[in-house]
C-alpha cells in the first residue's frame, strides 16, 4: 500500500517574525496597549447601516441621494469576508450582512488545510483534463500568498519552491519510523510532501475584521429577505433583518454580491437542528423564482480522534481508499482530523455527520493502522459535516467528479453571484468577483489606478439604472465627465486641449468624436475655471485648430455653432 505523508515545517514571514521576537523580550504598558486599532462595536455598524437607508450621514452635504454603498455583499464566509477585503482596499464602500456568524457555514467546517489539491492533479494526468491543472495551478499560487499574508494563524507547514520544502520518498521501513501506526504488511513506500494547515474560522474572522479595518461596514446576524429593485428591474440592494433584535430595514447599493456559497436558501427558523432548505440557490431566487441551480452540495464528513492516532507534526493521505476517495488523517490543535467523505446531500443549515459516513472513516482508517491499534466507536471525540458549493455541471455522473473550480455569474438583473472554490483560492475568488463587478469602471481602473474611485466619486448620475454614474462624452467612447471635473481639480489641466489631448486621450482616437464633445467639455471646465463666454470661445477655436493637426478636415468657419 502507497501513502502520501504531510510533514509540516513551521515558518514565519519576516514582518511577523519581527513582531513576534520584539514581543517575547518587551511588555507593553497599559498605554500601548490600549493604542491597537479597536474595531467598532457591532451595535455602531448596525447604526450606520440603518442611517444609511434614510439617507443619513453617509449622504450628508451630497447633492445627489446616490446609494450609501458601493457593494453590499451577502455572506460572510471565507468569500463574501474576502470579497469585502478585496473591494475596501479598492476604495470601495462596501457592506456585508451574514445570517447567522462569520463563517457559521462550510468555512468553519474544512478540511483545515492551504492546499493545492493532490486529488484534482491526479485527474489533470490520467484524464489529460486541462481544467483540473489550472486549478492546482492557481491552488499553489495562492497557497503560497495565503501562508505570507496570515502567518500567525498558519500553525504548520503540512510542494515546490512557493514557502515549502521539496517532496521526496521514505522507503517503508522509514514511513514506519515516521508513522510508527502503519500497517507494515504490504507498505512498499511514502511520498513526502508539503502543505499548509489553518484555523479556518478564525483566519475567517480575521478577513471580516480586516476588512472593517479598511472602512468596510460588517455585521453578522443579519439576514436578507428580499432584494430591492429599480423600475427596470435592476438589484439597488436588499432588505434585511437583524435576526437578534428583529429590527428590520434597506440597504441601497450599486452593486449586490451574492457570496452565500452551498446555503443561499431562506429560513424561517433558526433552531440548533438540521433544516432542510426547501429552496435551493435562495438569494437567487429572490432574484429570479425561475432561476436554474448552479451549485451542487457535496457533504465532507469528518470526525476528530484522540492525538495518539498520528504524530504530533505529520499527517498522512490516503489517495487509494476502497471506493477511490481521497482521506486525511492530520493532526490538528492537540487531536487527529480524519476525512473526508464526498457524497451528495441535502441542503441544510446545520447538516450532521450521517452514522454510515463516520463508520466509512473508521473502517478506512482501520485497513492502514497496525492492528495492534484498534480503532473504536467511542475514540471519536467529535464528528461534523461541511457542505462544499460545487459548482453543477449538468454532465457529471456524481460530485466527486465536479472541479471545486469557482464560477462569477451575472444575472440580467445584475445580481452577482460568486459560487464554488476552496477556502484556498477565496484571495483569487474575491479578486474575480470584484473585478467582475466593476468592469463598468475598468477603464477608470486602467487610466487612473488606484485613484479611480476618487475619479468616480465625482460622475453625475446618469439617470439610467446601469451605469447609475457617470455621463459619457460620446457614447462610443469610456470617457466620463468626472474624468473633465478631476483633469481640472487634480491634474493641473488649464485648456480644452489639456484635456481632450493628454487628461483623457479622445483626440488621439476620434476626432471628429471630440468636436461633438467640446461643447459639453467646455460647459464642465467654464463651471470649475469661471471661463468668460470669450474664453470659451478661445478654447472652442484653439481645439479645433489641434484637431486639425490631428486629421480633423479644416472647417470652412472657425468659431462657435
Amino acid at each position: 500500500h502507497s501513502l502520501s505523508i504531510i510533514k509540516p515545517h513551521f515558518l514565519m514571514s519576516e514582518t511577523y517574525a519581527d513582531a513576534y521576537n520584539q514581543a517575547q523580550t518587551d511588555t507593553p504598558s497599559d498605554n500601548e496597549l490600549h493604542a491597537l486599532w479597536v474595531p467598532p462595536s457591532r451595535k455602531k455598524m448596525l447604526n450606520i447601516l440603518k442611517s444609511s437607508s434614510m439617507g443619513g450621514p453617509l449622504e450628508k452635504d451630497k447633492d445627489v441621494k446616490e446609494p450609501p454603498f458601493d457593494l453590499l455583499i451577502i455572506g460572510g464566509g471565507a468569500t463574501g469576508t474576502g470579497t469585502a477585503l478585496d473591494a475596501a482596499t479598492r476604495g470601495l464602500k462596501v457592506a456585508l450582512v451574514e445570517r447567522d456568524d462569520f463563517s457559521a457555514g462550510t468555512s468553519s467546517r474544512s478540511t483545515k488545510l492551504v492546499h493545492g489539491g493532490v486529488r484534482y492533479l491526479e485527474k489533470a494526468f490520467k484524464e489529460l483534463d486541462y481544467g483540473q491543472y489550472k486549478l492546482v495551478k492557481e491552488a499553489l499560487h495562492e497557497r503560497a500568498t495565503f501562508l505570507h499574508i496570515a502567518p500567525y494563524l498558519i500553525y504548520d507547514f503540512l510542494a515546490g519552491r512557493e514557502s515549502m520544502e521539496s517532496s521526496h520518498f521514505l522507503s517503508s521501513s522509514k514511513a514506519i519510523e515516521a508513522f510508527p501506526w502503519l500497517k507494515k504488511e504490504k507498505l512498499v513506500g511514502a511520498m513526502v510532501y508539503y502543505d499548509g494547515q489553518h484555523n479556518d474560522a478564525r483566519m475567517n474572522v480575521a478577513l471580516a475584521l480586516s476588512a472593517v479595518s479598511h472602512g468596510a461596514v460588517v455585521v453578522n446576524h443579519v439576514e436578507v429577505t428580499r432584494l430591492l429593485k429599480d423600475n427596470e428591474d435592476k438589484v439597488i440592494g436588499a432588505r434585511v433583518r437583524d435576526n437578534l433584535s428583529g429590527d428590520e430595514w434597506d440597504i441601497r447599493a450599486k452593486g449586490v454580491i451574492n457570496a452565500t456559497g452551498a446555503f443561499t436558501g431562506r429560513l424561517t427558523s433558526h433552531a440548533y437542528w438540521p433544516i432542510l432548505v426547501k429552496e435551493r440557490d435562495g438569494i437567487r431566487s429572490m432574484d429570479n423564482p425561475r432561476c436554474d441551480n448552479i451549485v451542487a452540495p457535496s457533504a465532507g464528513v469528518h470526525v476528530v480522534l484522540p492525538n495518539y492516532y498520528s504524530p504530533r507534526r505529520m499527517g498522512m493521505i490516503d489517495p487509494s481508499t476502497s471506493d477511490g476517495r481521497v482521506i486525511f488523517f492530520l493532526p490538528w490543535e492537540g487531536s487527529t482530523i480524519a476525512g473526508t467523505t464526498d457524497s451528495p446531500t441535502e441542503l441544510t443549515y446545520n447538516p450532521m455527520p450521517k452514522e454510515e459516513e463516520i463508520q466509512w472513516i473508521l473502517n478506512e482508517i482501520r485497513t492502514y493502522l497496525s492492528p495492534d491499534i484498534e480503532v473504536r466507536r467511542s475514540d471519536v471525540l467529535a464528528a461534523w459535516s461541511g457542505i462544499r458549493p460545487l459548482v453543477r455541471d449538468p454532465g457529471a455522473k456524481n460530485t466527486s467528479e465536479l472541479v471545486r473550480r469557482h464560477m462569477i455569474n451575472v444575472s440580467p438583473s445584475n445580481l452577482i453571484t460568486i459560487a464554488g472554490g476552496k477556502w484556498t483560492t477565496y484571495r483569487n475568488m474575491a479578486e474575480e468577483t470584484v473585478d467582475t463587478a466593476i468592469k463598468v469602471a475598468r477603464h477608470l481602473a486602467n487610466s487612473y489606478g488606484d485613484r479611480s474611485w476618487a475619479v468616480a466619486a465625482l460622475a453625475r448620475p446618469t439617470g439610467k439604472s446601469w451605469p447609475a454614474f457617470g455621463c459619457r462624452l460620446n457614447p462610443l467612447y469610456p470617457y466620463i465627465d468626472a474624468e473633465i471635473t478631476y483633469a481640472v481639480r487634480r491634474e493641473y489641466a488649464c485648456t480644452l486641449v489639456d484635456v481632450i489631448a493628454r487628461r483623457t486621450r479622445l483626440a488621439f482616437l476620434d476626432v471628429q468624436a471630440t468636436l461633438e464633445s467640446l461643447p459639453h467639455i467646455i460647459e464642465i471646465m467654464s463651471k470649475e475655471l469661471g471661463w468668460s463666454s470669450e474664453r470659451q470661445k478661445r478654447e472652442y477655436n484653439q481645439a479645433v485648430e489641434f484637431l486639425v493637426t490631428m486629421g480633423l478636415p479644416r472647417p470652412k468657419e472657425q468659431g462657435k455653432s
